[in-house]
């Protein structure tokens, strides 16, 4: 089947599509599900975002047995929901047949809001939102600078009053504080374990023993040198 023409310029191709996708889940893209996923969407902004979440998020797929299909959903339901929508206004435009077919048969509200819960809250949905979060510090990062230029017209401001001025400069000085350096103390005991100290003694006598050999003829400086320590254990006699 050859894939059909798009509006969209920036139209998903099915080896861009493969390509992110795990290798294990490459052979079940083909022309017709690329063009259902092109011809989901028709306001080009919205259709750039959601190719471009299919491409990002391909990864969670590692994580399940889940069918391209159901990524497909998911990934439009949590795009849906990193836009501001409610569960429901997000499964409803993931789902549109779905959601008027709940309204034709009667579905109550309340049983409606449940199975939106339960898919919201399903294994792909929640590995795909997981992905998207955006720490708040980042995502606020232009607030933040707008509240350090705020405090500092106040500092600058000669018009109000200087505890104003204060309390401003106060609050630059601590949000741009540079970070502290770090300094790891190592605490050294030069105080000799029990261990070193029968070593020394050891050492000493071993010394004093040689020296002695070679006073008395029984070694000479040669022997010593080349001489090896035996490590031995002392085994008591008692008679």
């Amino acid at each position: 089947m050859s894939q059909l023409t798009t509006p969209h310029t920036d139209a998903l191709t099915v080896t861009m599509f493969q390509a992110a996708l795990p290798e294990k889940m490459r052979k079940c893209v083909n022309d017709e599900l690329i063009n259902s996923v092109n011809a989901v969407l028709s306001n080009p902004d919205d259709y750039a975002v959601y190719r471009e979440n299919l491409i990002s998020y391909t990864h969670v797929m590692n994580d399940g047995k889940f069918k391209i299909e159901n990524y497909l959903e998911a990934v439009r339901y949590a795009g849906f929901k990193a836009m501001g929508h409610t569960n429901n206004d997000s499964y409803m435009k993931t789902f549109p047949d779905k959601w008027q077919r709940w309204i034709a048969e009667g579905v109550q509200s309340k049983d409606m809001a449940s199975y939106v819960t339960a898919y919201h809250k399903g294994k792909l949905v929640t590995a795909i939102i997981t992905q998207m979060m955006i720490p708040s510090h980042i995502l606020n990062q232009d607030m933040f600078q707008a509240a350090l230029n705020t405090q500092f017209k106040l500092m600058n401001d000669d018009a109000i009053s200087p505890k104003v001025r204060s309390d401003a400069a106060n609050s630059l000085l601590t949000h741009l504080k540079p970070p502290e350096t770090q300094q790891i103390e190592l605490n050294v005991s030069t105080t000799p374990s029990n261990e070193l100290k029968d070593l020394g003694r050891a050492v000493q006598e071993l010394v004093a023993n040689q020296r002695l050999a070679i006073q008395s003829g029984v070694q000479n400086a040669q022997d010593i040198a080349h001489s090896r320590i035996i490590e031995a254990e002392t085994v008591e006699f008692k008679e």
